[in-house]
């Protein structure tokens, strides 16, 4: 599993020691939290029906719109054909703004294209500071309030919510759970997590993903996961999207 533990805040131990007399105050740098979208669409059969240069033509038009957003978002584009019945494409879309990202999402709808798409899920959540890290990262904590993806042939998409009964117990009962978990994934060096907070934006409340090029992997994972104490407290029914990334022309060319 490449992402590692989660913040914990650890007892300070008291030690007397001489430090310089720094009377200026420590400068911290502010850290923008990302919204994190996982926008899922499905093509129109019409779509199909179309000739080979219309086509063309239309790809071309919706690649350009989406290419503009590049430089204000981090944009990865999946594909779903042959993986799944609800959806045939995917937009992992990463930022600050979430003007940015509607914005985005109604200027694609406005192409030739868009007009043959229907979505059919849309997960938005965003990070906190109690996020997962490389062990052997030796980057700052900016990266607990930012996700490095993309860096994966394969993202497994879960959406999920807690039962009641998972906020009846007491923070130091929900930690042991979620350590349980994370000794569980720690087995899985090439399998990343993410883990983001939707509650407030949709009936989720958290939004996990997992990287990964071997597919094999995260099936293994998922059977391991299922038998932790942590799991009876998940809420099912929630689907699993299974996206392998691709360049966004060469997922347009699969929808046909």
């Amino acid at each position: 599993m490449a992402l590692f533990d989660f913040e914990k805040k650890e007892p300070e131990i008291s030690a007397l020691r001489l430090v310089s007399d720094n009377k200026d105050p420590q400068s911290v740098p502010v850290l923008e939290k990302q919204f994190v979208n996982f926008i899922f669409f499905r093509v129109n059969p019409d779509w199909r029906k179309l000739n080979a240069e219309t086509k063309r033509v239309f790809k071309g038009e919706f690649h350009s719109v989406f290419s503009k957003f590049s430089e204000s978002l981090l944009l990865f584009s999946y594909s779903l054909v042959g993986f799944d019945s609800k959806a045939d494409l995917m937009f992992w879309r990463l930022g600050s703004s979430l003007d940015s990202i509607q914005e985005m999402t109604a200027k694609l709808y406005r192409t030739n294209l868009g007009s043959y798409l229907e979505t059919t899920d849309n997960y938005l959540a965003v990070t906190k500071n109690m996020m997962f890290i490389s062990e052997d990262s030796h980057e700052s904590v900016e990266d607990r309030y930012h996700v490095k993806g993309g860096q994966k042939k394969y993202h497994f998409v879960y959406p999920c919510a807690k039962s009641r009964d998972w906020y009846a117990m007491s923070d130091e009962e929900r930690t042991e759970l979620i350590e349980q978990n994370f000794m569980v994934g720690k087995k899985f060096e090439n399998i990343k997590i993410h883990m983001t907070h939707a509650f407030g934006f949709s009936e989720q409340e958290y939004i996990v993903s997992f990287e990964t090029d071997e597919p094999k992997d995260f099936l293994a994972l998922a059977e391991e996961m299922r038998e932790t104490a942590a799991s009876k407290f998940t809420m099912r029914g929630m689907p699993i999207y299974t996206c392998r990334q691709r360049s966004l022309m060469e997922c347009l060319d699969a929808i046909g």
